[in-house]
């Protein structure tokens, strides 16, 4: 979308406003959490942060830029982006993005085969988990709280609290 930060869902175009201090921190936590597990496990999975264009239907209506997105589909990374869905994607709620990201983003992901989607919700200290794969979900935990990725079984954990006590 040529370096304008903006998202495209179902035609309509939503520009984006500029992340605060703590947004940027928290996507530099998780970020560092994921790359450190998948390094130290060998995966093949990709940890990229926004911007980045998700093609996320593969048509030209919705292209998003989750703030971190887990790609283990390679063939979907493209030089401009990622065409399809991610694996794993999780985004920091913003005050102009809590509608988006709690209601609209939660079916277009889950439609278009992402496995995993967490709402990380700064103001609330909350972290929302849909593994769509699962049953019982969404669950909501708080930033107290250690979470598990299912997209690794659970064997990744994160120390939500840990990354509170590092946050500005």
């Amino acid at each position: 979308m040529n370096d304008v930060r903006a998202e495209l869902i179902d035609g309509h175009l939503i520009f984006l406003e500029v992340p605060r201090s703590v947004h940027q921190e928290l996507i530099s936590e998780l970020l560092f959490e994921l790359k450190l597990y998948i390094h130290n496990n060998k995966g093949t999975c990709k940890v990229l942060p926004a911007p980045l264009d998700v093609q996320l239907d593969c048509n030209n209506r919705t292209i998003i830029q989750p703030d971190i997105s887990v790609i283990c589909q390679l063939d979907r990374l493209v030089e401009k982006g990622v065409y399809g869905a991610p694996d794993f994607c999780i985004e920091i709620v913003s005050p102009s993005s809590r509608s988006r990201d709690y209601i609209k983003k939660v079916s277009k992901y889950q439609s278009a085969g992402v496995r995993e989607y967490w709402i990380v919700d700064p103001k609330r200290e909350t972290v929302l988990c849909y593994f769509f794969e699962g049953e019982d979900y969404p669950h909501m935990y708080t930033f107290d709280d250690i979470i598990p990725v299912m997209i690794y079984d659970g064997k990744l954990k994160i120390n939500f609290a840990d990354i509170k006590d590092r946050l500005i």
